[in-house]
């Protein structure tokens, strides 16, 4: 039973862990802690410290009848001591009364008791909220479908909600050669064209890029959330192109130009568009594109960094080299140990993380658990992964959930019956090329720790005794 009155640390139940029996789980400490706590937490955990979320959880949990304690409370379904669960003794509203009618809204919405599963910013991450990220709830979905509400989102300049009726894709060449006609497309002509829909992984090239030196956020949320799975719909750009007689001998190049005020331009190689995958996407997950994430339309670029799926999309040109732009010159390039810089390295290598358990849960019980969490490649599908629960010394293979797809997120589970003992948590994705996610030895002995994109290192979550999960990176 979950005493609501635990200390600080709260006791870990039954000293013979029982396979049959499941273990329980308290989320995330964002689930109930505001924007201040969280730069508390930050601020803590460079210092190696927790002291914030130690307090705050116990001030959550001592508080009987807030969220978190109704929320745990109800994972854990307790029954009394003297037996009869009123839970079923004692008939609800629900089962003897009239529910809500039919469209009382319009557009369905979550349930308040999951108010908390929000996407969100980081703290001090930028100076302005228009350029600026917020991250993806990773350890409190489910699958591998992101919901579009809670896609994280990366802008450059805030983001717009744009007339669609006054949108235009153009299309021209990089001299007059390249493409036979210019063209210029309203939605309602791209609308009208041969569509494809796909599920891929977008994923920022930041991602992860605060832990390249060393521990620096608490939970799965901050350190992987830069990451979402979407079914989009769109028309393939090798459509447009041919439509506008493009010359591929020449033209081995596009660059895609957004609408939004931040100029934001990337190159596209043409192989990528000659083998169909890349599209113009009006569509995500059965809707339109949601304001935030490109509205009316944008590039789908997939197994490439975020960055590259060109939001607001209006204009596409054809050339015969990269462009070199500013957000391929300076931004999204990677800083080498020897002080030289890596450019045009999008493709986002194979990665994964378990998101339960994970940073800043807590476990309660010895017992059952089914550790869980996402893999993806930018060249593939994920072909295994790998689950160590003593940091790396053995490794026992996960079972993938399918489908799995191309260049899309895929999710992993593992049975796992918990000691009570200090466990060290990882994943180690291999993808269809063969490639094997790397440690961050591994990683630091090419790339160095002074990086910011494309971090893909294993993530090691330490379960401590008292049931605390913590991010830590090992030596």
């Amino acid at each position: 039973m979950l005493k609501l009155s635990a200390p600080t640390r709260p006791a870990v139940h039954d000293p013979q862990p029982n396979h049959r029996q499941p273990g329980r789980l308290i989320k995330a400490p964002e689930n109930f802690i505001g924007a201040e706590g969280v730069r508390a937490v930050f601020r803590e955990a460079r210092e190696g410290r927790r002291d914030f979320i130690r307090s705050a959880f116990a001030a959550a949990v001592a508080a009987g009848g807030t969220a978190v304690a109704s929320r745990a409370t109800a994972q854990a379904n307790p029954v009394p001591a003297d037996g009869g669960d009123p839970n079923i003794l004692k008939l609800p509203a629900h089962t003897t009364g009239l529910g809500q009618g039919v469209v009382t809204d319009g557009y369905g919405k979550p349930s308040p008791y999951e108010k908390n599963v929000q996407r969100r910013q980081s703290p001090g991450l930028t100076q302005t909220r228009q350029a600026s990220v917020s991250f993806a709830p990773l350890q409190s979905l489910f699958g591998i479908v992101t919901p579009s509400g809670l896609h994280f989102e990366r802008h450059h300049q805030g983001w717009w909600d744009i007339d669609p009726s006054r949108h235009r894709l153009m299309l021209n060449g990089s001299d007059e050669r390249m493409l036979k006609r210019p063209m210029v497309f309203t939605m309602d002509e791209l609308m009208r064209l041969p569509s494809v829909s796909r599920f891929h992984f977008i994923e920022c090239g930041a991602n992860s890029g605060m832990e390249w030196g060393n521990v620096a956020v608490p939970t799965c949320q901050y350190s992987h959330g830069m990451i979402s799975c979407s079914e989009f719909t769109g028309v393939p750009l090798k459509i447009l192109l041919d439509m506008a007689g493009a010359d591929y001998r020449r033209g081995r190049y596009v660059l895609a130009e957004g609408a939004d005020g931040s100029s934001m331009t990337r190159t596209i190689p043409m192989e990528l568009i000659e083998n169909g995958e890349v599209f113009v996407a009006y569509g995500q997950n059965g809707e339109m594109l949601r304001p935030e994430n490109g509205y009316p339309l944008r590039l789908v670029v997939p197994g490439v960094q975020g960055v590259s799926w060109v939001k607001y999309l209006r204009r596409i040109e054809v050339g015969d080299q990269p462009w070199a732009t500013k957000d391929e010159a300076i931004h999204y390039i990677d800083l080498m140990p020897d002080g030289l810089h890596r450019q045009y390295s999008g493709i986002q290598e194979c990665k994964s993380v378990v998101t339960t358990p994970s940073g800043g849960q807590v476990l309660l019980d010895k017992g059952y658990y089914t550790i869980t969490g996402l893999a993806w490649s930018g060249r593939g599908k994920v072909r295994r992964v790998d689950v160590s629960v003593d940091g790396g010394r053995n490794w026992r293979r996960a079972t993938l959930q399918g489908p799995v797809m191309d260049k899309c997120l895929t999710r992993f589970t593992l049975p796992w019956v918990w000691d009570g003992q200090p466990a060290l948590l990882q994943s180690r994705a291999t993808d269809d090329t063969g490639y094997v996610q790397p440690t961050y030895r591994q990683l630091r002995a090419v790339r160095g720790t002074r990086s910011i994109y494309h971090n893909n290192a294993i993530q090691t979550w330490l379960v401590q005794e008292g049931g605390e999960v913590k991010n830590v990176q090992l030596s």
